[in-house]
C-alpha cells in the first residue's frame, strides 16, 4: 500500500511574508521550498522565487500565496507546516517538519530517516 502525501501547509503569517516579498521583488508566482543536502545534520531547506514553474511542481495554496515543491524532495517535507516568526530581533521562516528525526544545534539543518 503505498503512503498518501498530505503536503504542505501554509500559514497566514507565513503567506503574508510569501506576499510581501514577492511585491517588493516586484513580480514572481510564489516560492519555491526546497532541501539541500548540507549542515551538520544532512539536510538544509532552500527558497527561491518562482517566475515560471516547472510542469512537474506540486503547488500549495493558502491565504493568497503560492508555495512550490519539486516531486523529488516532497518526501522529505510532506505533512511539514510552513510558518514565518519572529524571535528576538531575527523573523524568519520555520518550518515544523513532522518527518524530521534530529537537528543541529544552531536549527539550521535537519535528519529524516
Amino acid at each position: 500500500m503505498e503512503a498518501t502525501a498530505t503536503g504542505l501547509s501554509i500559514t497566514e503569517r507565513a503567506a503574508e511574508q510569501i506576499r510581501q516579498s514577492l511585491e517588493k521583488r516586484g513580480g514572481g508566482v510564489g516560492i519555491r521550498v526546497g532541501v539541500k543536502k548540507s549542515g551538520c545534520s544532512g539536510y538544509m531547506y532552500n527558497l527561491a522565487y518562482v517566475d515560471e514553474p516547472s510542469a512537474d511542481d506540486l503547488l500549495f495554496e493558502a491565504f493568497g500565496a503560492r508555495v512550490y515543491v519539486d516531486p523529488e524532495v516532497m518526501a522529505l517535507v510532506d505533512g511539514t507546516e510552513m510558518d514565518y516568526v519572529s524571535e528576538g530581533l531575527q523573523a524568519m521562516f520555520k518550518f515544523n517538519n513532522p518527518n524530521v528525526t534530529a537537528e543541529c544545534g544552531c536549527g539550521e539543518s535537519f535528519n529524516v530517516d
